[in-house]
């Protein structure tokens, strides 16, 4: 993509695919003299040594964001540490990070922005007309939101803070790079309101089981994906518990492992 080469990115790609993972972890660089790199991914050697690699091409690391606490995107921070030296590392919580990281932060080139929601502790980094969006927005497909407190409240929000910026590039944390960031924004954000959508209406029409909301709201999900559904179903019902649009008796899916990634 001609836009990678004009905000000097570029993205190293694990080898990890999977139903969450797509066609593996996005890793992103950019600039040089030094570069900042966006995720060190899961811990397999052969893609640490290509990620730090790319790093030492570029100038050396000035400093590692991570957007999130999950494996994938953060498990192998050790081992590209003791590839690229002892350079900072911004994360909003995870051990092994030497700068905590709040909304409205600096950290290099890279602005903060809070983006809860798939995680408590997620966060989105732009610089210039680019975003690194890690798992708030993927390439292709949806992400799941975790049922944490708020999280579907928080996770609307920081969209429509992102859908005002002005963006050119959008790097998620799977799937390929998009030119066009503010629709694929705007495609998420509506998404999650159709979701919600059918939920009321399944809630309008007397469904109270969590098979059931399930059935009526996320049916096309395929099997997989089930326990993902059934965390971001939760997420909904909290949604609007915490409105007082919840009618009495709706059952809350019962979240057992739904991923992590």
């Amino acid at each position: 993509m001609e836009l990678l080469k004009e905000f000097d990115v570029e993205r190293v790609r694990a080898d990890n695919p999977g139903p969450f993972t797509l066609d593996g972890s996005n890793c992103w660089l950019i600039g040089q003299d030094p570069c900042w790199i966006i995720d060190p991914g899961p811990p397999i050697d052969a893609h640490l040594d290509r990620l730090a690699s790319e790093a030492t091409v570029r100038g050396g690391a000035g400093g590692i964001a991570i957007t999130h606490d999950h494996a994938d995107h953060s498990g192998g921070l050790e081992g590209l540490l003791a590839r690229v030296g002892d350079v900072p590392v911004g994360a909003a919580q995870i051990a092994g990070a030497s700068v905590t990281l709040c909304d409205g932060d600096q950290f290099g080139p890279l602005t903060v922005y809070a983006t809860p929601g798939h995680s408590p502790d997620h966060l989105a980094f732009v610089s210039g007309g680019v975003i690194f969006t890690g798992d708030a927005v993927l390439g292709e497909g949806s992400v799941y939101i975790a049922p944490d407190e708020g999280a579907l409240i928080g996770y609307l929000a920081a969209l429509d803070r992102l859908i005002k910026l002005d963006l050119k590039l959008l790097c998620p944390g799977h799937g390929p790079a998009l030119g066009n960031p503010r629709e694929r924004l705007i495609q998420y954000r509506d998404h999650r309101l159709d979701r919600e959508r059918m939920l009321v209406e399944a809630l309008a029409g007397g469904l109270r089981g969590s098979d059931e909301l399930l059935a009526a709201a996320w049916g096309d999900v395929p099997p997989i994906l089930r326990p993902a559904a059934e965390a971001t179903l939760a997420a909904h019902v909290d949604k609007l518990a915490a409105e007082g649009l919840l009618p009495a008796g709706v059952e809350r899916p019962s979240i057992g492992d739904y991923g992590g990634l």
